[in-house]
């Protein structure tokens, strides 16, 4: 069986991390895709795709084959759009980081379990490269009790043209709603959270630098971006009581299809052997040893193959709604509270 899609939002959102990898899928297809303004030299990119494109929302929600929807709109509009899409008895996957607010993802939740539909948020970075060697190293029992571990998304834009906005347009809203899903669909709600959020470069506009320490019982779990980092620091570093794990370099697959290299060309998504993990344990004997953990290929694609089971297969979705909640929650506090602060979670 087909699963019959459609989105709203035809920008970067939807043309360069959903399309190109549902589109070549057999078992799911874009029925029709609606932008309040069409974009005819856009859409003959997807001609041979036969997609019906609209400036009239109602033509989707009124089709009854669509059972997904894809929310890529602006933030703001999230709510408005997912909940219309709920009404219409339309499953819905939104865009990170879902809603402005827990309220509205609390909202469309339970009406999502009133009507029996699926809504989730869109976090495709649960498969990244880096992200799935890194949970492979977590599962490797050499490296015993694990204490620290540090998550990184560093660039070095010093010169990049910041724009005025809010803090939900800075980097901690915009990529630690990834970063920070990546370890809340690992080790759940944590015990107490340090925050240190701020704008290194123009103190004016929304922050550009976050630092957030995560504390469960025996764990510490540090999660930072940075965008003047100039020398390459680790992406994943894991130190456990026998042994320790490094990994550099972030997933390739938004470098590639920046690029206009698809997911099914040959070598899409590939990285240097240098990005390799790199293990070190002690043995039985008391011994050191080394290891190289090749990384593991990305998937955005993934996403809707989980959707595809929990919508027709009824199976448990990718995402659940207390992680989702939990995320945005830890959102919400970051860009509220007064930095730096450590804060009891509960």
């Amino acid at each position: 069986m087909k699963l019959k899609t459609a989105f709203i939002g035809f920008g970067k959102s939807t043309t360069r991390y959903h399309l190109p990898y549902i589109l070549r899928r057999d078992n799911i297809e874009v029925a029709a895709i609606y932008n309040r303004k069409r974009k005819p030299g856009l859409e003959e990119n997807y001609k041979d795709y036969n997609i019906k494109f609209t400036d009239n929302l109602q033509d989707i929600l009124d089709n009854k084959e669509i059972l997904l929807v894809s929310v890529c709109s602006p933030l703001q509009t999230h709510y408005e759009y997912a909940k219309k899409c709920l009404e219409a008895g339309k499953n819905v996957l939104v865009e990170k980081p879902f809603t402005a607010t827990t309220e509205e993802a609390e909202e469309l939740f339970n009406l999502a379990k009133e009507k029996g539909l699926v809504i989730m948020p869109y976090q495709n970075r649960r498969f990244d490269s880096d992200f799935l060697l890194f949970k492979d190293a977590l599962a490797n029992k050499n490296l015993g009790e694990i204490v620290e571990i540090e998550s990184h998304f560093d660039r070095f834009r010093p010169d990049e043209v910041l724009k005025p906005g809010t803090p939900i347009d800075g980097v901690f809203w915009g990529l630690g709603s990834h970063a920070i899903d990546q370890i809340i669909s690992i080790f759940g709600k944590p015990k107490k959270i340090y925050y240190d959020i701020r704008s290194l470069r123009d103190k004016t506009k929304p922050d550009d630098y976050y630092h957030i320490e995560l504390f469960y019982e025996n764990l510490k779990v540090i999660v930072k971006s940075s965008h003047l980092v100039l020398m390459e620091y680790p992406k994943f570093i894991i130190q456990g009581k026998n042994g320790s794990f490094i990994k550099y370099g972030i997933d390739k697959q938004e470098e590639y299809l920046k690029a206009g290299t698809m997911p099914w060309e040959k070598g899409f998504g590939e990285e240097p052997e240098e990005n390799y993990g790199q293990f070190a344990y002690i043995d039985n004997g008391g011994r050191m040893r080394k290891e190289i953990m090749p990384v593991i290929p990305g998937d955005y694609g993934k996403i809707y193959d989980s959707l595809y089971e929990a919508i027709i297969n009824k199976q448990k979705k990718l995402v659940s709604d207390e992680e989702a909640l939990t995320v945005l929650e830890i959102l919400k506090i970051g860009i509220k509270c007064e930095n730096p602060k450590i804060i009891d979670f509960k």
